[in-house]
C-alpha cells in the first residue's frame, strides 16, 4: 500500500515503517497518524514490526505548523486530532498481537516520544533524546504519555520530563529503565533489524500473548493478574510453536517456530 508520510515494507517476517517527512523532522499530523494506524492494522503475516525515522529525526512531535485538514491548534483542534487519529494509533499499538522494536534515530519529542516508548523494545541511537516539550508551549502531554511514563520511571522522573520540559539523552534513558538500550549511531538500524528479526522467528502467539499481559498487568490486582496468564497460557498451549517447542525440547534441539 503507497502512503503519503510513511513507507511501510516488509523485509523478510519484519514490518518495517518509516516516517517520511524529513523536511519536518518527521513532525506528525493526523494523516501522519492515521497511516500509521492503518500500516499497523495490516501485518499480512509479518512477525514483528519496526518503526523508526527517515533523515536525522524520529519525530519531532505533532506537526504545530500544519494547516487546513491537518491543522490542530486551539484545545477543539487538538481534541479532534487526539480521538479521532493519535490515540486510535496509540491503542493499535498496544494491541498488536507481534513484537514491536523502535529505532530511534534522532530527537523524538511530544507524541513522537509517546511513539518511540511504545516499543516493547526501544532501542536509540546515543545522539537522540526524548523529550516531553509540551509545558514549552503551555499544552500537557499527550499519546499517553501522562499513562506511560509514570509507570515506565516513576512519578518523581515522569515530573520531571513533563513539567520541567528538558531533553532526556539516550545513554540518560537507558539508565532510568526508560529505554531498552542506548546504541551507537551507525548500528541503530543493524541492531534494530537483527533484534526484530530475532523475535519474528519466536513463537509468535506467546509473544502476543505476552506483550498483552505486560500491558494488563499494569493495573491488575495479583489475583486477576495471575487468572490473565492462565488464560494466555491456554492460548500459548494450543498453538503450533508450543507443540514444536515440545517436541524439541525432547528431542534437544533447536525448535522451528512458525508463528502459528
Amino acid at each position: 500500500m503507497e502512503y503519503e508520510t510513511i513507507r511501510a515494507e516488509r523485509v523478510g517476517d519484519v514490518l518495517k515503517i518509516v516516517l517520511n517527512r524529513p523536511e519536518r523532522l518527521n513532525a506528525c499530523p493526523p494523516d501522519m497518524a492515521l497511516e500509521l494506524a492503518n500500516a499497523l492494522n495490516d501485518l499480512n503475516g509479518a512477525r514483528a514490526v519496526v518503526i523508526t525515522g527517515e533523515g536525522r529525526a524520529f519525530c519531532s512531535g505533532a506537526d504545530l505548523a500544519a494547516r487546513g485538514e491537518r491543522s490542530i491548534a486551539g484545545g477543539r483542534g487538538a481534541y479532534t486530532a487526539l480521538t479521532q487519529a493519535y490515540n486510535p494509533l496509540m491503542l493499535a499499538l498496544s494491541r498488536l498481537p507481534v513484537p514491536v522494536v523502535t529505532a530511534v534515530n534522532g530527537p523524538a519529542a511530544g507524541v513522537g516520544c509517546s511513539i518511540a516508548l511504545a516499543g516493547d523494545f526501544v532501542l536509540a541511537a546515543r545522539s537522540a533524546y526524548f523529550l516531553q516539550a509540551f509545558v514549552n508551549i503551555g499544552l500537557v502531554p499527550d499519546g499517553g504519555a501522562s499513562w506511560m511514563l509514570t509507570r515506565l520511571v516513576g512519578k518523581a522522573r515522569a515530573t520531571e520530563m513533563m513539567m520541567l520540559g528538558e531533553k532526556i539523552g539516550a545513554e540518560k534513558a537507558e539508565s532510568w529503565g526508560l529505554i531498552y538500550k542506548a546504541v551507537d549511531d551507525a548500528s541503530l538500524q543493524d541492531e534494530a533489524m537483527l533484534l526484530a528479526n530475532r523475535l519474528a522467528a519466536g513463537p509468535t502467539v506467546a509473544l502476543g500473548v505476552m506483550r498483552q499481559n505486560i500491558a494488563r498487568a499494569l493495573e491488575a490486582d495479583y489475583a486477576s493478574a495471575l487468572l490473565v496468564e492462565a488464560e494466555g497460557q491456554w492460548k500459548a498451549g494450543d498453538s503450533a510453536d508450543a507443540a514444536e517447542g515440545g517436541k524439541a525440547f525432547l528431542e534437544k534441539r533447536k525448535p522451528a517456530f512458525t508463528g502459528k
